[in-house]
This record gives C-alpha cells, sequence and structure tokens, in this order.
C-alpha cells in the first residue's frame, strides 16, 4: 500500500529472515504458532486505518447507544445463556473491514462483520514488533492506535483485564485452552499480565462464588476474561459446573451477552456507507436469483466456520424455515488485491481492535492475508506470502 516500503521489503526479503521470524514467534509465545503466519507485514497509510478506526466507532455507538437495537437485540441473546448484570456496552470489540473499490475506482474499506469479543490483545503486539525487530524495519513505523504506545497500552489492557484485583483471582476462561490455536495469545495474557489460563471444565461453584484449584488449593475467581465460544461449547457438549445465568459474585472483563448483541446479527440494523446490504434469511420474501454476488453466514460462529460465498439455491432451501432466522445473506464483497508480492497481488482484511473503558478506543489491527475466496487461514492452503499478519504504518 505504501510502494516505498513495500519495494524494500520485497526486495530484501529472504527465506532465512522469514525461518528467524517464525522461531522469533514461536520461542516468544512459548509453544508453536499453529497458523500461518504471513511472510510480510502490510504497510497501510496512517490515514486509511485512521479511517476504519473511525467507521468501526460509529458502527459500534450506533448499536450501543440505540435504545431500539437493544430492544431489538434482545432476542439474539439464548435465554440459557443469559448472564445477569449486564453492562451498559461491550469492553472489547472487533470490526474487520474488507478493501473494495467503489465506482469511482478508489479504495474504502467495507465492513465484513463485527463482534463483542476479545481477540488477540496480547499476541498480536508481539507479532507486530517481531516483524520490525527480525527484518529490520523503520522503528518509527507504529502498530498501535488511539494514541498508546507499548507501556501505556500494557497499562490499559490491564485495567480492563485484571482492574483492581490480585492476578492470581482473575483467570482468562477458554474450553480446552491447550487444545485451541489462540494458545499463543493465552500464554503471552499470562505473561503480559499475570493472570491464569483456566479451562472452563474445570471451574467449580460454592453458593454464589467461583474457584479453580492450584497446587491442591481453591482459588477464588474474582474477576473473568471470558475467551469461551458458546457454539463450541454446544458442539463440544461441554458440561459446567455452574450455569450462566447463575446470579454469581464475579465481575466479567467483558459481558458475555454482548457476544450476541453486536454480532452478525447487527448487520441488518446498520446503515453506513461501509455497510453491505445484508437481510436476515427469515425476512427474505424470495429468495434473489443471482445468488453468485451473495455470501451466506451463520450468526454465531468463528473462523469462517459455515460460511458460504455464492451459495447456491439448494444450500438455502436446504436450511429449515424455523432456522433461517439464524443466518443472513450479505452482498458479495470483491477484496482488491492490494498488496503487492512475489506471486501476484493478495488481498487483506484488516481487523480494528477496540477496549471500551471510559471510552471506546481502537488499539491495534488485525490482518489476514490471501488469495482464495475468503480470508481464513483454512481457503488459503498452501499458498505464500498469505496469513495472519500485522498493520505497519508511518508514525
Amino acid at each position: 500500500m505504501i510502494p516505498s516500503f513495500r519495494k524494500q521489503f520485497n526486495a530484501t526479503f529472504t527465506p532465512d529472515k522469514y525461518q528467524t521470524f517464525l522461531r522469533r514467534i514461536d520461542d516468544t509465545c512459548g509453544t508453536h504458532v499453529q497458523f500461518r503466519l504471513s511472510e510480510t507485514p502490510c504497510f497501510f497509510p496512517r490515514k486509511l486505518i485512521n479511517r476504519m478506526a473511525e467507521d468501526g466507532k460509529e458502527l459500534i455507538r450506533h448499536l450501543v447507544e440505540s435504545p431500539e437495537y437493544r430492544a431489538k437485540s434482545e432476542k439474539s441473546i439464548p435465554p440459557e445463556f443469559k448472564v445477569p448484570d449486564e453492562s451498559p456496552h461491550p469492553m472489547f470489540v472487533q470490526v474487520d473491514f474488507g478493501l473494495v473499490r467503489n465506482a469511482q475506482g478508489q479504495l474504502h474499506p467495507k465492513l465484513v462483520e463485527l463482534q463483542a469479543f476479545p481477540s488477540l490483545y496480547a499476541y498480536q503486539v508481539t507479532l507486530a514488533h517481531a516483524y520490525i525487530n527480525v527484518y529490520g524495519l523503520d522503528k518509527h513505523l507504529n502498530y498501535f492506535l488511539g494514541g498508546l504506545d507499548a507501556t501505556s497500552y500494557r497499562n490499559f489492557l490491564r485495567r480492563a483485564i485484571v482492574a483492581d484485583h490480585d492476578p492470581e483471582n482473575v483467570v482468562l476462561m477458554e474450553i480446552h485452552p491447550q487444545e485451541q490455536k489462540t494458545l499463543p495469545d493465552f500464554l503471552l495474557t499470562e505473561k503480559m499480565l499475570g493472570v491464569r489460563t483456566v479451562d472452563i471444565t474445570e471451574i467449580r461453584k460454592d453458593r454464589n462464588r467461583l474457584y479453580y484449584e492450584r497446587a491442591g488449593k481453591r482459588v477464588p475467581i474474582r474477576r473473568i476474561y471470558n475467551r469461551a465460544i458458546v457454539d463450541e461449547l454446544q458442539r463440544k457438549d461441554v458440561k459446567l459446573a455452574f450455569d450462566w445465568r447463575d446470579d454469581l459474585d464475579v465481575q466479567w472483563a467483558g459481558h458475555p451477552n454482548w457476544y450476541f448483541r453486536i454480532s452478525k446479527f447487527s448487520i441488518p440494523y446498520l446503515k453506513h456507507e461501509s455497510v453491505p446490504k445484508t437481510w436476515f434469511l427469515g425476512k427474505l420474501d424470495q429468495v434473489p436469483d443471482d445468488l453468485e454476488h451473495y455470501a451466506l453466514k451463520p450468526l454465531y460462529s468463528f473462523a469462517g466456520l459455515g460460511v458460504l460465498i455464492a451459495p447456491k439455491k439448494e444450500d438455502i432451501t436446504a436450511i429449515p424455515p424455523e432456522k433461517r432466522s439464524d443466518y443472513i445473506l450479505q452482498e458479495r464483497l470483491h477484496f482488491e488485491p492490494v498488496i503487492e508480492t512475489p506471486f501476484g497481488g493478495t488481498k487483506a482484511e484488516v481487523r480494528v481492535m477496540y477496549i471500551w473503558l471510559d471510552q471506546l478506543t481502537p488499539v491495534l489491527t488485525i490482518v489476514r492475508m490471501g488469495r482464495g475466496l475468503m480470508m481464513g487461514v483454512d481457503q488459503n492452503k498452501n499458498m505464500e506470502w498469505v496469513g495472519a499478519s500485522a498493520a505497519l504504518s508511518p508514525s
């Protein structure tokens, strides 16, 4: 995107540097990163990143500050997963954008999806820093947003996750964390903040309090940084010692109800130039004939699970009528291949990451590069110069 940086990087890249980069990431994380890392960072103009950050803020505020939407989104929360004492706004929000060309040939960001659920807040800092350090890039390239730097970001994240508690009483809660591809982020969160990653199946309840066991003793849980995704709990039929509906003596670093309220469920309610046309499948009077121009997406899934690009009529008719309200049909986005690589132009999807404490603040970005129909790693197998990356911009 910034020709001078791109030209210099491509000219000086070597496979040995990339292998050094991969080793550095694994060593820093303390485990092997299982998803593919791109050979290159992405060099984006700060103006473009700021535009995405501002567009995302507008979309989030439109939803959170609307009493009408708040009422409509009640039905998005399954009764069995409705947690008491909901916060007035989400703490962690992600907004994903793809870059497309408009009718005038200008690049502009279009919403892919948004989610009020934590992302890789510890890992992404490590990834971006490793690109700069291992490849010897310009030290003035920056990856923080919101006026933050390494120290202020760490302090900000600590306020969000730990607050004023002893880190021993704060847990990162996940389903079988050692089996998750996001384990590197969990380990780095532990290093950064001193909190422990605890398997949700190992959390116990005593009256209205939760605890976990460590070295043979009970450790009370005062605050939970939740990373357990509901659809995975259901798919794996995970049994818990507590009920989400319980009135527990615990704080949430990111209240779970917002996972449902701000999600693909939200997109049909958004009106903004960055938002593609989107409908609830169950509210469509007639399915379009030109389905090659649309994408079919389940409301609650991660990593592209269940998404169909250019679905067939039979894909839609196979969904029972009572389940169609759990899907959206969205105008298909044709990402522009803006990153020049040795394998040709490559597309990029940019995730803007927010933390909402005193105010809604963009803090970091995540980039996924690809040349397939979708941007996930599973849709870009056996390719080079694709995968997870970082957005770097001149300060």
